[in-house]
């Protein structure tokens, strides 16, 4: 089954297979599609990638793309959301809407200094302590998805696109 996709998740260069096939896995819970940007630190065959989105995999709606530039002009935009442990604007202090790109940086170093310095007002955050250099990858796109889905009072049913 295919759907129009209520939000596009992008993960830019992500490197660990478990969290990239989580993110599948909420993608597909909530009808959201899975944009992957090369360089992948990962096989798209891997064993673990498959194993975290377990037998969601096939349900998914998913592309990879060469980099940054392929993916706007894929999606024929850029992004309406980037999120960054650097960032100060809360997650929740926007409105969400359906359709919104929602940009999410690699594991070690989130997204590069020039895609943050090119959308400043664009720049969100999940608050965490001090002690927290930054929350796991697959939480935090579940985080958001879901906080959007809360805004659309989606209810706990599945999303149609």
């Amino acid at each position: 089954m295919r759907y129009d996709p209520c939000l596009h998740v992008v993960l830019h260069e992500p490197e660990i297979p478990p969290n990239a096939g989580n993110v599948g896995r909420t993608c597909v819970a909530i009808g959201a599609k899975m944009w992957l940007v090369e360089p992948l630190g990962f096989r798209l065959d891997d064993y673990y990638l498959r194993r975290a989105g377990l037998d969601y995999w096939d349900e998914l709606e998913w592309e990879v793309v060469r980099d940054w530039g392929h993916l706007a002009e894929r999606l024929g935009r850029g992004p309406d959301w980037l999120f960054s442990a650097r960032g100060s604007r809360p997650y929740t202090a926007v409105r969400y809407r359906r359709g919104d790109v929602l940009v999410f940086g690699r594991e070690s170093r989130g997204l590069p200094a020039e895609v943050l310095a090119a959308h400043p007002e664009r720049v969100l955050t999940i608050p965490s302590r001090p002690q927290v250099r930054s929350l796991n990858l697959a939480n935090c796109a579940a985080i958001v998805a879901y906080e959007a889905l809360r805004q659309w009072d989606a209810g706990t049913g599945p999303v149609s696109g």
